[in-house]
């Protein structure tokens, strides 16, 4: 039994693997900037202890850490790259310095490789940060997230009968669920001598745009038609997205789906169509509530 200390335990990485080590009966420790927010409550429920830590606070990391055995370390772009370069290295500082056993870092597929997407390279030098480190390390680099498709603009084309999706509709893309995510985290923590020193992209799924909006309206119940959004309207809203979705229609992630699900078969790989199926789709397509008028 390990005391796992998971940051972005509030999220959808860190929650699923704060579940999934639960669940195999781990220790939990989970960090969060806000413990008196409701899903720091839920995890409560579940059995994890909730821990204070926010990122640009390094005191606060020591603190959270001090006795861990083991780290799950998540890192966001939501606050620009290089913020999310910083907070990585004070992260992997804060782990080597509380001489952790063992630190599972999730990064992003190919993220190894010369994308040139700038979030991708940010992800990048945390990796290259933590190999330097000093501390045993496992970097695992999810491809597309699924649950992507149920919120966002995804979500607000399906209300209007479209899947709109910056790819052609034939081209594959390799496809993960975060609850996937997290029983793969899980895994790599509980099994480190198998894990470490290992750098494994992970993918459950590969579908093409049109592939995938036939599962969403057999999942939805609603007649679908794809929508190829051009790459230029993307880039208005985000050249570092538009540089990710060239790169996806151009290169593509190879992620070895089969090899996966034959070497690691106890994480329960979800298929795009498990997780679509398991969605609640009336909530998530329910119309946006109008203004209020005062």
């Amino acid at each position: 039994m390990l005391t796992v200390a998971v940051t972005g335990a509030t999220g959808a990485q860190g929650g699923a693997t704060a579940r999934s080590l639960l669940a195999a009966g781990h220790r939990v420790r989970a960090l969060t900037r806000r413990p008196d927010s409701p899903a720091a409550d839920t995890l409560r429920t579940l059995g994890a202890d909730v821990r204070y830590a926010d990122f640009d606070d390094r005191g606060s990391l020591d603190t959270a850490l001090n006795g861990a055995d083991s780290l799950f370390a998540v890192t966001s772009f939501e606050a620009g790259i290089e913020t999310e370069v910083r907070q990585g290295g004070s992260l992997v500082d804060a782990a080597a310095a509380a001489r952790l056993g063992h630190v599972v870092l999730t990064s992003v597929a190919h993220a190894d490789r010369d994308t040139g997407v700038p979030h991708y390279e940010s992800k990048r030098a945390v990796e290259h940060h933590l190999r330097a480190s000093g501390t045993p390390w496992t970097v695992i680099g999810p491809a597309a997230f699924m649950d992507n498709y149920a919120g966002g603009w995804t979500a607000d084309g399906l209300r209007e009968g479209t899947f709109a999706w910056p790819m052609p509709a034939d081209r594959p893309l390799a496809l993960i669920s975060s609850r996937d995510i997290g029983a793969f985290a899980a895994l790599a923590l509980g099994r480190r001598e198998d894990f470490t020193g290992r750098r494994i992209d992970i993918a459950s799924d590969e579908r093409t745009p049109g592939e995938m909006t036939g599962v969403l309206a057999t999942a939805t119940g609603r007649p679908l038609a794809y929508e190829e959004v051009p790459l230029a309207s993307v880039r208005t809203r985000s050249t570092d997205l538009a540089a990710m979705f060239a790169y996806f229609t151009t290169t593509g992630l190879d992620v070895d789906v089969a090899g996966l699900r034959r070497e690691f078969p106890e994480v329960g790989w979800q298929g795009f169509d498990d997780w679509a199926g398991a969605q609640d789709w009336p909530s998530i397509l329910k119309p946006a509530p109008a203004p209020a008028h005062h």
